[in-house]
């Protein structure tokens, strides 16, 4: 039987290849994203045949995400069962996308799962807020650009010390406000930058009067997908995450010309995240769903 070992960044290259396989514009599919969560999750690995098995820790309980790759899913499965079976415990697997479901068979019970639900956006609405739907964003940017001497730039190596100090400011300033889960977002931030290239990351960091206001990180998800993980800006600054979005948009589409979409993730069941987040007008979400495959007595 196949062993369960620590996800670690030495396993960038097979699990990749892994996630190419499925050609998904689910966020769940980079590396990157799922090796900076991997504190919140505290996962364990095992390829099955050309399958990933992956077992985490989500609100306390062990759950199996999808066992995403190619080939027949069945072993994978199978592995699953096992494990469960030894446990004495219900299998239960999480970031299914519709393309899975028929995959699963009828022995599973399925819900949606609205808060770990991705949003997309054409890249081209976000780097212009095109639209009438758009229009008070493209506002905010105007005044913020009447108010401002600013910048954006591309994040650098050498920018990282100017992005960790910037997440101690936010932290600082608006931590109080914010709600639990966000020490997990922050300890994922804080991997990312600090592995930012040996996981291949991309971002930028906007700049008003000299000084760095806020930042994004993301990466390449597939051949037309870009995933934004991560953006940081100061909410007392009016029109500052507006701007930050729309220029990493515009940052994409000039490093990526093939990139169509824009995939800035879930709202982690978050109500003001989600509010933000549907304000940008998404093309689509990419829901996602559970399943539990109860035991056999």
């Amino acid at each position: 039987m196949h062993e369960l070992i620590p996800l670690s960044c030495g396993d960038k290259n097979i699990i990749s290849k892994i996630f190419a396989a499925e050609t998904s514009r689910s966020a769940d599919y980079c590396f990157g994203n799922y090796y900076i969560w991997d504190g919140r999750f505290r996962q364990y690995i095992a390829v099955v045949g050309n399958r990933l098995v992956t077992s985490l820790t989500r609100q306390g309980e062990c759950w199996f995400a999808f066992p995403v790759g190619s080939g027949d899913i069945a072993p994978a499965m199978e592995y699953m069962k096992e494990l469960c079976r030894q446990k004495d415990t219900d299998l239960k697997i999480c970031g299914i996308c519709a393309e899975h479901l028929p995959l699963l068979g009828e022995e599973f019970e399925v819900c949606p799962d609205r808060s770990f639900s991705d949003y997309i956006y054409r890249l081209d609405a976000l780097a212009e807020y095109s639209g009438k739907s758009l229009h008070g964003k493209k506002n905010f940017c105007n005044r913020f650009e009447r108010e401002h001497d600013w910048r954006f730039e591309e994040l650098t190596q050498e920018k990282l010390p100017l992005c960790r100090e910037l997440l101690s400011r936010w932290l600082s300033e608006e931590g109080d406000r914010l709600e639990e889960s966000i020490s997990f977002e922050s300890d994922a931030l804080s991997i990312a930058l600090d592995s930012f290239s040996e996981l291949n990351l991309e971002g930028g960091i906007l700049f008003a009067e000299d000084e760095p206001i806020g930042f994004s990180v993301g990466e390449m998800l597939t051949v037309d997908t870009f995933c934004v993980h991560f953006e940081k800006a100061f909410s007392r600054v009016v029109g500052a995450y507006a701007m930050l979005c729309r220029e990493t948009a515009k940052m994409v589409r000039n490093r990526h010309p093939d990139i169509y979409y824009i995939n800035r993730e879930d709202d982690m069941g978050m109500e003001k995240l989600r509010t933000s987040k549907l304000s940008y007008k998404p093309e689509y979400i990419l829901e996602k769903y559970t399943a539990i495959w109860k035991r056999k007595k």
